[in-house]
């Protein structure tokens, strides 16, 4: 990340609210509504202290639907919190509160996150901060933040996260900011992947005679057990590549 006008290379950037929302809107100047996320998340890349960035919506009582991500590597830790159904983006969800992992190798993080925290420590990543997308006791969403070194981040960078989580709230509750291009709800096409979980939930429920949870907790195990996400199992099911009730 580059020092930028005003910064202090050795301290906290001095950047005021206005001066950060001016950026953000910079970034997004021009672009369609469907790639906001994806683009929120490259510009928290470049305003913070991290490597990766990914965003997700609260599902319906399946898996977080992924919104976008600052490239592969954030798109994939996303999805593995999906697939083990843990991991700090799923406590955001579930409490509506921050989560800050400065350090996925102490003793804290690998006991709350087990599973979690020593695959993402062998994709390279150290500390993960999520925060909350919502007001209140309302909680949307969750914008996640990797980065590859431990640590915590200073209040000014913190503010700065929070205002990019007030950004895509703003997106997701469809208020102003411009992130509408037309007259069509801007999530239209982004959780076709979600729908396609559901699909695949639905065909193991008939082959195994099981319920929703059952099935999608059989799905998530497959996963884990060969190393791949729920999304590209559930693909391979609904393409009538994988069955449940075979061995």
């Amino acid at each position: 990340m580059g020092v930028r006008p005003g910064d202090d290379p050795g301290g906290e950037p001095d950047r005021d609210d206005e001066w950060v929302l001016g950026a953000i809107a910079a970034e997004l100047r021009d672009t369609e509504p469907a790639a906001v996320p994806g683009r929120l998340c490259a510009v928290a890349v470049e305003l913070l202290p991290v490597d990766g960035a990914s965003v997700s919506l609260r599902g319906d009582g399946l898996l977080p639907v992924q919104l976008g991500a600052s490239g592969p590597q954030a798109a994939r830790l996303a999805q593995l919190q999906a697939t083990l159904g843990d991991g700090p983006c799923r406590h955001v969800l579930e409490a509506g509160a921050p989560v800050f992992a400065r350090d996925l190798a102490a003793a804290g993080c690998a006991d709350r996150w087990p599973v979690f925290a020593q695959q993402a420590l062998g994709a390279g990543v150290r500390a993960v901060y999520a925060l909350p997308l919502g007001s209140g006791a309302v909680c949307v969403g969750s914008l996640d933040l990797y980065r590859d070194t431990p640590g915590g981040l200073t209040d000014g960078q913190l503010r700065v996260a929070r205002l990019l989580a007030g950004v895509m709230t703003a997106a997701l509750t469809d208020l102003p900011y411009g992130l509408r291009g037309d007259d069509e709800p801007w999530l239209n096409g982004l959780a076709a992947d979600h729908d396609r979980v559901h699909q695949a939930v639905g065909m193991i429920m008939a082959q195994l005679g099981v319920g929703a949870d059952e099935a999608l907790a059989r799905l998530r195990a497959d996963a884990f057990a060969h190393g791949r996400t729920a999304l590209e199992v559930a693909l391979d099911v609904v393409a009538h590549h994988r069955r449940f009730d075979t061995p």
